[in-house]
């Protein structure tokens, strides 16, 4: 959730910083410092003097992933009737579990039928 965090908050504003990150998110400053510090490990953030993160090209495809599966579904979702809020949060459960062979199914099916 942190990388598709990052790349939303990118997408509005390049300076991204972990603070921001928090408070979009609603965690504390701790649970986000651990969390950039695990992202920065694995070669997914860097993060420069100023304290800005920026990720890396495998950080920006894992983000863009996820948030591409929350739009879908989200927007899937509310097509078949669930509401907006509903639809929202279970797309966040849903877009870390499902398969790429499922999503990609229903990704090929909405494009046909939405």
């Amino acid at each position: 959730m942190y990388l598709e965090t990052i790349y939303l908050l990118s997408r509005q504003n390049p300076g991204v910083r972990a603070i921001d990150v928090g408070e979009h998110m609603g965690y504390s400053k701790p649970s986000v410092s651990r969390a950039m510090g695990l992202l920065r490990q694995g070669g997914y953030i860097t993060v420069d003097e100023g304290g800005f993160i920026m990720l890396t090209e495998a950080g920006r495809e894992i983000g863009e992933k996820i948030y591409e599966r929350h739009t879908l579904l989200s927007a899937f979702l509310a097509h078949i009737g669930v509401d907006a809020e509903t639809a929202a949060e279970d797309a966040c459960r849903i877009e870390h579990a499902i398969s790429d062979t499922s999503f990609e199914a229903i990704k090929r099916y909405a494009e046909q039928h939405m």
